[in-house]
């Protein structure tokens, strides 16, 4: 007689409890979803760069006869160029598959089962996503109205739980706002390693607090080229981090996390450093035309940022329904229905070409709603 043998699937029960991440789809998947031709949609959902990678960069990845070989575990010709743009020594820098890869082995290298983070919603989501799938757990001190932080609240928080790290995101996402320098200043007084994640610093218009680092052993910046570099799709990010941190982390990071398409691409963006600064600018003047002809839209109330991209809060009709419509027009911008951001809107700034059809396709919203 045989005996059944019962297999079990054993997942981690705070995990099969989690809700899953819910990102923005690919420019086909949209369009598939859509019915219509890929090239025909304008995709302002994602902070893109629509300007894209610099020629040169194209050019390496053209020109890449490395692939079967393993990258440079060190990526040490990339750090050597990170530390000339950024004026902090190389050996501050650890480079990685996007803020996203830094962000998880900062949270392996801290934090032990029912440790804190200390996270400031509405901000990037990932900070409290990641938290818990390294056992960790995230603490939210909400931002004010205005998207300030709560900086009292912040202090209690950090004290009260002796939280190991706090997440902060200037300027953040998804409002564009900037944490002024004496606020960084003061938190930076608190018993915790405090992240701040530069991922739009480019098209903020001030200074970086990564020259910082060297001088403030609890300090640690997060920077990538998705946003400034138009390499979204190939994952490179960077942290600029305390000697005592850097140290440990290279003992946990995988060793071939950075791929070597990433690798020859991000190095060149570094030698082309002109022609992205002036599609940074270009990118800037865009968001600033784009938010005042938002605040036209008697619907629409656009938030100052000092990113790549402008929030709104939809007034007196569904945000959902809004974001349908233009969806169904070919516009695709990114919708928020959560706490501190019911009824939101996020729209990246894209070419000027990409804003006109953005602004018909509201217009033509707008006249078919009006009675």
């Amino acid at each position: 007689m045989s005996q059944r043998t019962e297999t079990r699937v054993r997942i981690r029960p705070d995990i099969a409890a989690m809700e899953a991440y819910s990102p923005t789809a690919s420019l086909e998947v949209f369009a598939q979803r859509l019915g219509l031709a890929a090239e025909t949609l304008v995709k302002l959902d994602a902070n893109e760069n629509p300007y894209g990678p610099s020629p040169r960069a194209l050019e390496a990845l053209a020109q890449l006869s490395t692939a079967h070989i393993y990258p440079d575990p060190e990526a040490r010709h990339l750090r050597e160029k990170l530390s000339a743009y950024l004026g902090v020594d190389a050996a501050h820098i650890l480079v990685g598959a996007g803020a996203d890869d830094l962000i998880m082995l900062l949270l392996q290298l801290f934090i032990a089962p029912d440790d804190v983070v200390v996270n400031c919603p509405p901000t990037f989501s990932m900070y409290a996503f990641d938290a818990p799938i390294a056992h960790g757990r995230a603490v939210n001190v909400p931002r004010r109205a205005d998207f300030s932080l709560d900086v009292d609240g912040i202090e209690r928080a950090v004290r009260a739980h002796n939280a190991k790290l706090l997440f902060l995101c200037s300027p953040n996402n998804p409002d564009g706002s900037l944490i002024p320098p004496e606020t960084v200043e003061r938190l930076l007084a608190l018993p915790t390693v405090v992240v701040l994640d530069e991922a739009y610093q480019e098209f903020s218009e001030a200074p970086s607090w990564a020259a910082r680092v060297p001088q403030a052993p609890n300090l640690v910046v997060l920077r990538t080229f998705s946003k400034f570099a138009g390499l979204a799709g190939l994952r490179v990010g960077y942290g600029v981090l305390p000697q005592e941190i850097i140290g440990h982390l290279w003992k946990i990071k995988q060793p071939y996390n950075l791929n070597v398409a990433a690798d020859v691409a991000a190095r060149a963006s570094l030698d082309d450093l002109p022609r992205l600064q002036a599609n940074v600018r270009r990118i800037i003047a865009e968001r600033k035309r784009l938010a005042e002809a938002l605040a036209a839209f008697p619907f629409l109330h656009p938030y100052p940022s000092r990113a790549n991209f402008v929030l709104c809060r939809v007034e007196g009709r569904s945000a959902r329904a809004l974001h349908a419509a233009l969806a169904r027009r070919g516009v695709l911008v990114r919708y928020f229905d959560k706490p501190g951001l019911r009824d939101h809107i996020r729209i990246s700034a894209g070419t000027p070409a990409q804003t006109e059809a953005l602004l018909a396709a509201l217009h033509e919203i707008a006249e078919e709603e009006t009675p």
